[in-house]
């Protein structure tokens, strides 16, 4: 075809990834389907191109891509309403998480981003849950983060669950948390066990703590201009690729979550894994935010969660 419709997907992991590969997962479906119709390319990991993780947000906004995938959290100065997702202990399991991303929560979050951003969200990855990591000591109460800095996402939620716990928190980029804690400029990040093994934090953090205590989903969002001129056909062909490519990538995370925890244990490093008396203890430090959110977001966002 002379003019095949151009499609460039793009992320911040290597090729190995889960994401990474649910993002080949779209390509394959739509090229299987479409043939020469489609010319499909990939940019991995944007940082290996000398960008941030974050400025994969305007590179889709601007059209440079035309879809990728970033923790909600890196949205939250211009969509308020993300923040609730960013609330600590929000879900007890993945099977809750998922149903409510999949259900009216997401989609009351996805209303929310097209109305102040030029996307098309059509679905949410899991970055799943997060856990605590350091190079100082072992954590199993909050007073054990006291005087620790810890690299947190760019959320003020986050940033103040983490001053409710004892730590003090750094907002930055990921590019920037992983040169600082190679060089043992911060002590602590939180991650899930599969982000801290793909970005080598696992060889500089000896300590380890399954905190669990944000989920955190990564949305799917494509350029807007782009998605809304494309044929029916193929918008309808996007959207039932993402919705298989999510339940792919879901899959995949549980696989690499079990892979980085036996990495981590290999590097010499120590796991703890909180009891239902240490988890409710972090819960417990963190309730006044929660009290507070109940203001600041109401009472119907809270319904959405399930459970």
């Amino acid at each position: 075809m002379s003019n095949p419709i151009p499609i460039r997907m793009g992320g911040y992991g290597p090729p190995t990834t889960g994401f990474s590969r649910a993002l080949k997962f779209i390509g394959d479906r739509l090229a299987a389907q479409f043939g020469d119709r489609i010319d499909v390319k990939y940019a991995w990991n944007i940082m290996d191109f000398g960008y941030k993780a974050e400025e994969i947000v305007w590179l889709v906004e601007s059209g440079v891509l035309t879809l990728g995938y970033q923790s909600s959290s890196y949205l939250t100065d211009r969509v308020p309403e993300l923040g609730f997702v960013d609330l600590p202990f929000l879900f007890e399991s993945n099977e809750q998480a998922r149903a409510a991303m999949d259900g009216a929560l997401g989609q009351k979050l996805a209303a929310a981003i097209e109305a102040k951003a030029n996307y098309r969200i059509l679905g949410w990855f899991e970055n799943g849950f997060r856990h605590i990591s350091n190079r100082v000591r072992p954590v199993r109460t909050p007073a054990d983060l006291t005087g620790i800095h810890i690299r947190v996402l760019p959320s003020q939620i986050q940033a103040r669950t983490f001053e409710l716990l004892g730590a003090t928190p750094m907002i930055m980029d990921l590019t920037d948390a992983i040169r600082m804690i190679k060089a043992g400029e911060i002590d602590a990040q939180e991650n899930p066990l599969t982000n801290t093994v793909t970005y080598g934090v696992h060889k500089f953090h000896r300590f380890h703590t399954v905190s669990n205590h944000f989920y955190i989903s990564r949305p799917i969002f494509l350029h807007r201009p782009t998605f809304d001129g494309w044929p029916a056909d193929f918008q309808a062909a996007m959207q039932k690729a993402v919705a298989e490519a999510v339940t792919f990538q879901r899959g995949l995370h549980e696989q690499e979550e079990h892979e980085a925890q036996r990495a981590i244990e290999a590097e010499g490093c120590e796991i703890v894994t909180l009891d239902a008396a240490q988890h409710a203890a972090f819960a417990q430090a963190v309730e006044p935010l929660r009290r507070e959110a109940r203001t600041i977001y109401g009472g119907d966002l809270f319904k959405l969660i399930g459970g």
